[in-house]
């Protein structure tokens, strides 16, 4: 209890120095009325730079930070897209040729407009970059040499060219990912270092056009929103967001029930359970698009064999975890694309079936089998990886964990140098190609293509034939037509790939009971933070 009164007060005195420059007088007893304090676990975030960041945890700050062509519109939880910076879009005949007029009248934070030519340069620099995100937008033909003549800008009006005549929905709903934020050019281009393309300085700095900007970032501790006027999305009700990084379910819990903090995002079922009956907390309970998977790197001898991976599909106690552990905030879900996607099915075959996994390793021929998971130091992922290595013990593989943090972890994996990794896996942009390539596709299965963007890749899959049924899909106009290509590729993913998907998430986060209009995004959005009060 003393190390977390602790925690709690050092927070408040944390908040208190951000918020106002200098040591409080004396301690609150509650969150400041204009301010919205949080708590998660953020220690997988590596920069703030929309055409780099690849973190879950990124997701809500950035789509706070930046506006894009298109977004998803929160404000009426339907999923549905809507044009932001973009006033409209036309196609050519041939079905290449993608013309975006702009919105006039808009500024950056800086004061500076919002002009194609920017719009042009971030989706330019998202490709040149070539970060982790960039696969979303050289899918479409676009490479560091080509795409200045590809993408361009001509007063109001962007034009992009692409590689095929893919659907345009398609096309809008890429853009609406993290990558496809707009940046001021200007304001980026005078940060440059090095020919970087302001890539250093926008780690923590931001340069949007949206209703809020990052103030302060503090790896593995906390970040920092201050409310802006003249986004698009209308003036923020809070004037900040405080986000602190706090894994523990317990800290969380005495955090909120003290007032210390206005949501948790990171409790468990335990104390979930523990805070209802609480007139001043309440549960609010929604559909998240996170799946939890394993990876399964196939560099590793052993795991080429396919009867091994069987016999781990069949080792996972899926039902316990999520009548458990996971109760309220995940559900079994064994299939790539999560629930509420085109194509999506909830067809979940796999159950711990101890004696099957052990049939399996004695057909494949492997006695005495040792590895090792990877595994984020966060209580939840800690209890599912816990629980895998006791089941996996019993079925015959000898497992050891592997902690770290989030970012480390992630560095592991993304240079495919674990052999088993426990991750969650969050879509990009609601279109079921934003999992289907990233399980499916590995066109360059070597260490040297780093394509990191691709789990495929990193776990050293060939996908086979389902990499051409993933691309024959994209350009597929008929709904259904294209819907049922999904749902035989996951069947065949199932029963084929080095990566295991077990849950998708039920969201579940806990509020003080006088925060007003918070909702997660569902599975395809992202908070939006300027509509909440309290």
């Amino acid at each position: 209890m003393q190390l977390d009164l602790g925690l709690r007060r050092a927070g408040a005195i944390a908040l208190a120095i951000l918020l106002t420059g200098s040591a409080p007088a004396a301690l609150f007893a509650e969150t400041p009325a204009d301010t919205l304090v949080l708590s998660d676990a953020i220690d997988d975030i590596i920069t703030f730079d929309p055409q780099e960041s690849f973190e879950i945890s990124t997701g809500d700050p950035l789509h706070n930070i930046y506006e894009g062509l298109y977004a998803i519109d929160v404000t009426q939880g339907d999923g549905k897209l809507v044009p932001v910076l973009a006033e409209s879009a036309t196609v050519s005949e041939d079905g290449l040729t993608h013309t975006f007029k702009m919105k006039s009248g808009v500024t950056f934070a800086s004061g500076n407009p919002v002009r194609a030519e920017d719009a042009a340069f971030s989706l330019i620099r998202g490709v040149k970059l070539n970060k982790n995100p960039s696969f979303i937008l050289t899918q479409f033909g676009f490479t560091p040499e080509n795409v200045e003549e590809k993408i361009k800008a001509d007063g109001d009006t962007l034009t992009m060219v692409t590689d095929k005549p893919y659907a345009p929905s398609f096309i809008y709903n890429c853009l609406t990912a993290t990558i496809g934020g707009i940046v001021d050019k200007e304001t980026v281009m005078a940060n440059e270092v090095n020919g970087d393309m302001g890539n250093e300085w926008l780690r923590a700095n931001s340069a949007g056009s949206g209703p809020y900007v990052l103030k302060s970032w503090k790896p593995k501790e906390s970040y920092l929103l201050e409310a802006r006027s003249g986004s698009l999305a209308g003036e923020p009700i809070l004037k900040r967001i405080f986000m602190r990084h706090i894994p523990e379910g317990a800290t969380n819990r005495l955090l909120l029930e003290k007032g210390d903090i206005d949501i948790s995002r990171e409790m468990g079922p335990t104390d979930m359970a523990g805070v209802e009956g609480n007139a001043d907390i309440r549960i609010q309970n929604d559909t998240g698009g996170q799946l939890y998977y394993l990876g399964i790197n196939q560099k590793v001898e052993a795991f080429k064999n396919p009867k091994v991976l069987d016999a781990m599909r069949w080792a996972i106690d899926y039902d316990g975890l999520t009548a458990t552990l996971l109760k309220g905030q995940w559900v079994v879900h064994q299939n790539f694309l999560p629930k509420g996607y085109l194509g999506a099915v909830n067809d979940n075959p796999y159950k711990l079936d101890i004696d099957k996994a052990k049939a399996l390793l004695a057909e494949a021929g492997v006695t005495d089998l040792s590895t090792s998971i990877v595994v984020r130091n966060v209580q939840e992922r800690m209890d599912i990886a816990q629980s895998i290595q006791n089941t996996f013990g019993q079925a015959g593989i000898k497992v050891e964990l592997k902690v770290g943090d989030g970012a480390e972890g992630l560095g592991i994996y993304r240079a495919r140098q674990h052999e088993i990794t426990l991750q969650t896996w969050g879509p990009d942009y609601p279109d079921p190609n934003t999992n289907a390539s990233t399980f499916a596709e590995n066109a360059d299965n070597s260490d040297e293509a780093k394509l990191t963007g691709y789990l495929a890749w990193r776990n050293a899959y060939d996908p086979g034939e389902l990499m051409g049924m993933s691309q024959a899909a994209v350009i597929e106009k008929d709904g259904e037509k294209r819907a049922a290509i999904y749902e035989e590729m996951q069947k065949k993913f199932r029963e084929t790939a080095s990566m295991i998907v077990m849950f998708q998430q039920a969201e579940q986060t806990a509020l003080r009971s006088n925060v007003k209009d918070f909702y997660t995004g569902g599975a395809t959005g992202n908070v939006a933070y300027w509509l909440i009060s309290k």
